[in-house]
């Protein structure tokens, strides 16, 4: 179904004339040179032009170009590309050396073989054209001295460069000239129709089947040069004798489709990409709609700053009202992908539509919904929730790649089915809170969701409130609020402690408040005495302990999350009383 879909996305982007996309037989590589060539054959300038772009960080980055290319390539002795090729085709030179010298030019040596292979397959190719442009390439590669190639400036950094040709008096590329672009054209269709012939899994018709598939880049942690999703690739694999992909016949042309899709949904900046974990995760609507750029903002990492269309759409949502592009008449699809060796593994598939989505993305938002300072964020990305699962170093940001693995996955399956969120997921956080002592919104946000969705599936008629509630007497959210006001106690007494009680006893108090609180309780008794404006915090105490009988032996983990919770909002409290204080 996957590969169906992805076969009828390209089909869809082919037709738009605003989306640019490979049709069969050509690819999108990273270009980094123009060998300019004048009718003569004679490299013009004397060396390569650098067609390079500077990217955010200022450093030269190569140009993303359609060239002629039908399938990869690998072993030993790996055939030329058409047109365009590292330097080892183009110019026969550029392998390392194993043992380095002394010498500059002993560094690299010349690779003959390849270049003559190159030069071989474009005259073979072009034997019956009398184009201007053929006739120019065929003079380089004739005159072309491998020797050179090591001579050419700034060669350290271009040996590995893929380069493409050029006519000096055309504004396109050699390959994209019109008769040679045909040519290729009717070639790579020749080459696609010879081989194997059996039933396409995906058009259900007789077709030329693709021994192996193009690979897909672009997946964080996977492999520069791509990883494949189907691949058949060592002797246990083979099945009644069929061999590589055979095994999951597809055809060529299906192949080339899916996979082109695929990568376009991949490619460096897209907007249909968004990075979850250790998920590469990628979507896009059956029909055109809106809904495929605002999904990607809504939950990327970097969501900090929305643009007006965005805010508008989530503040749209959040009250129940809904944007005209938003109806349940559109399909929606969003994949998973994380590299596992040289294939990628699916780590979720979800199909709903555009309506449906948008209930499910307001139903997360309004769960996470809790009170906040002007500086957190209102609608925070699943990355943004994950983090707080890492532990944190001083000096040092979180990293990503320490996001226990499955979890991406797991988290945005509960987003997108409104089911309760990965057990896991809230078990490390309240191990992560107990070990750091952090409480921060991002934390007390995910405890009072994970709280929310599993009263909501359990059936229990239990709100989680999203502020300091009063009436709450649940002995957990109580001791929490207990704990806070504690803590204000100790600070007013003892300004700009280096510790506090909760860096000593947060842990064993929200889970053995038993053997905590009357030690507690104590030294509360001495910090009122001493504190100046210790009246404050002794009404609050005396409100809170009423409602408590006796302190629990043991909390449940979601007596734990209470817990949590209820020292969150009576420190947001706390905190507004020290500024209207402030005020006045």
């Amino acid at each position: 179904m996957i590969l169906q879909l992805l076969c009828q996305y390209y089909d869809r982007l082919q037709q738009d004339t605003d989306v640019d996309i490979p049709e069969i037989g050509f690819s999108q590589e990273k270009i980094s040179f123009v060998i300019v060539i004048d009718k003569n054959g004679t490299m013009v300038g004397g060396k390569p032009q650098d067609i390079r772009e500077t990217n955010e960080k200022g450093k030269p980055s190569p140009r993303t170009l359609f060239v002629p290319k039908i399938k990869g390539r690998s072993g030993k002795n790996p055939p030329p590309y058409f047109l365009w090729d590292n330097a080892k085709y183009v110019l026969g030179g550029g392998e390392k050396k194993t043992e380095e010298r002394d010498h500059k030019d002993d560094k690299y040596k010349l690779t003959e073989d390849r270049f003559f292979s190159f030069k071989e397959w474009i005259q073979d190719f072009f034997q019956n054209c009398d184009d201007e442009g053929v006739k120019a390439i065929i003079k380089f590669l004739n005159s072309w001295e491998v020797e050179r190639s090591l001579t050419l400036e700034n060669w350290e950094e271009i040996y590995k460069a893929n380069f493409v040709f050029k006519l000096d008096t055309d504004f396109c590329f050699l390959h994209e000239r019109e008769i040679i672009k045909q040519l290729w054209v009717q070639h790579a269709k020749n080459e696609l129709s010879t081989g194997d012939i059996g039933y396409c899994l995906i058009s259900g018709e007789k077709d030329t089947i693709a021994p192996t598939h193009p690979l897909i880049k672009g997946v964080q942690g996977g492999k520069s040069t791509g990883g494949a999703i189907i691949a058949f690739n060592i002797p246990s694999f083979v099945s009644y004798n069929k061999k590589q992909n055979f095994n999951s016949p597809i055809s060529e042309v299906n192949a080339f489709k899916y996979t082109t899709a695929l990568n376009h949904l991949c490619r460096f900046g897209s907007s249909q990409k968004i990075q979850i974990g250790d998920a590469t995760t990628v979507f896009w609507a059956e029909k055109e709609n809106r809904m495929e750029s605002m999904f990607g903002k809504v939950l990327s990492q970097s969501n900090d700053g929305f643009d007006k269309d965005v805010k508008l759409f989530l503040e749209s949502i959040q009250k129940g009202k809904k944007p005209v592009y938003v109806n349940g008449n559109t399909q929606f699809f969003i994949l998973g992908l994380s590299p596992n060796a040289a294939r990628l593994s699916v780590r979720f598939w979800h199909v709903s539509d555009v309506e449906d989505i948008s209930h499910k993305l307001m139903l997360h938002f309004s769960d996470l919904k809790i009170e906040k300072r002007e500086d957190d964020s209102e609608f925070p990305s699943i990355w943004h929730l994950l983090i707080e699962l890492v532990p944190s170093r001083k000096g040092e940001k979180r990293k990503t790649d320490a996001i226990p693995p499955n979890l991406a996955g797991q988290m945005i399956r509960a987003v997108l089915n409104g089911s309760k969120y990965p057990e896991s997921f809230y078990t490390t956080l309240i191990s992560r809170i107990k070990t750091d002592q952090q409480i921060n919104y991002m934390r007390a946000a995910i405890i009072k969701a994970v709280l929310t969705r599993k009263y909501r599936f359990k059936n229990i008629k239990k709100e989680v409130s999203v502020a300091l509630d009063k009436e709450n007497k649940n002995v957990s959210y109580l001791l929490g609020r207990l704990f806070s006001v504690l803590e204000k106690a100790q600070q007013d007494a003892i300004p700009g402690a280096n510790t506090t009680i909760k860096d000593r006893y947060y842990g064993s108090a929200s889970s053995t408040p038993k053997v905590v609180f009357p030690q507690l309780m104590k030294l509360a008794n001495h910090h009122i005495s001493k504190a100046k404006y210790g009246n404050v915090s002794d009404k609050w105490i005396e409100e809170i302990v009423q409602d408590i009988n006796v302190f629990p032996a043991h909390l449940t983990l979601e007596g734990q999350g209470e817990f949590a919770l209820g020292y969150y909002h009576q420190r947001n409290e706390l905190f507004k009383k020290k500024e209207k204080k402030g005020e006045e």
